[in-house]
Parts: C-alpha cells; structure tokens; sequence
C-alpha cells in the first residue's frame, strides 16, 4: 500500500466533505490535535504499568478521542452526529478531581518539568492549549465546528496539568514553584472543609 498521494503537491489537502489549502485554519486545529496525540504516545512510553496502569489506561482512551476530535474539526459538511460526547468532557473532570486529591496542595504556579513523563505531559497541555485557541479563531469564520471541541480541549489540557503533577508526585519529584508568583491557587481541600463547617 503506498501512504503518498501527490494529490497535496500543490497546497491542498482533502476535508471531510471538500478540499482546502493547508494553511486553512481548520487544517491546523486538527493538525495541532494531532500533534497533541503525538505527545501523549510519547509520554505513554515513558510511563510504566506498574506505577501508572490508571493513567496509562487514561492516556490510551484519550489518544482515541483525539482522533474523534480531528475527525469531527476535519468535518466541513456535516453528516450524522458529531464524535465528541458530552461523557468524554464528564470523564476528564472527574479524572482532575481524583488526580489533584492525590497530589499536595498548590499555591503557586509551577515551572514545566520533573521527570520526562512528566514534561512530556507539560507538552501536551500547552499544545492542546494551542489547538483550543485555533478552534476558537475557526469559530470566528465558519459555522460548521463541533459543538464540544473547545470545551474538551480546555478540560484536556487541564487534566494534563494535574496528570504531569501526579507523575511526579509518584516518582518522589518535587514540582518546581515558579519563584517570583504570588499564591494564585486557594486550596480546594481547605474551602470544602469550610463549606463543610
């Protein structure tokens, strides 16, 4: 089977349901997706299945849903209902709660980094980031976008943030406080005892 074309020779590349320039910037919030997935197969490797089995199992369910996410941004007719589900988004929020009741409180921002798992993680929160901001632009100039793109991205990258902080929790690695922050997060544990009181 030959994987090459030449039908993209001339700066095109083919959509569901047409052919844009690739440059387009539909074609790069799905290729930022994809690039996204590529970093979590990356920390995926880096990870082992005897300290980290409930991520691993994590990260695999999510390298699926960001293909669901590229199909859906690469969608320019719509055709039957979109992959993204409201489940997907409730899953990742419930997965943060978990992760972050695992690892100290945090007060302050924290510097990328700790183990390669871990940075690896940080990599794939900041392009996620990066493919949330190009569906908000894609918003601005065309209709047909997935209702739940941008809110999956968003919670994504958040669960990335808690996750790369799990890893290095359970490596015994301290995440490095940015040094000139002031404290910017209020500790969730400390207000629901409040709210319990």
């Amino acid at each position: 089977m030959k994987i090459y074309t030449r039908t993209g020779d001339k700066g095109k590349t083919s959509v569901i349901g047409g052919r844009v320039d690739k440059d387009n910037i539909r074609v790069q919030a799905y290729g930022t997706v994809d690039e996204a997935n590529s970093f979590v197969g990356q920390a995926l490797t880096q990870l082992d299945e005897a300290n980290y089995a409930d991520i691993r199992q994590d990260l695999i369910k999510i390298q699926h849903e960001l293909f669901d996410c590229g199909g859906d941004l690469a969608t320019v007719k719509k055709k039957g209902e979109y992959k993204l589900k409201q489940e997907m988004i409730t899953f990742l929020e419930e997965q943060i709660d978990v992760y972050m009741e695992e690892t100290p409180d945090l007060q302050r921002f924290i510097l990328p980094g700790g183990t390669k798992a871990a940075a690896t993680l940080h990599i794939a929160r900041t392009v996620t980031r990066r493919a949330e901001r190009e569906v908000v632009s894609l918003s601005k100039v065309e209709e047909n976008i997935p209702p739940l793109a941008q809110a999956y991205l968003n919670r994504l990258s958040d669960y990335f943030f808690a996750v790369a902080r799990v890893v290095n929790y359970r490596s015994n690695v301290q995440d490095v406080e940015y040094e000139r922050s002031a404290i910017v997060f209020r500790s969730g544990r400390k207000k629901k005892k409040e709210d319990e009181s």
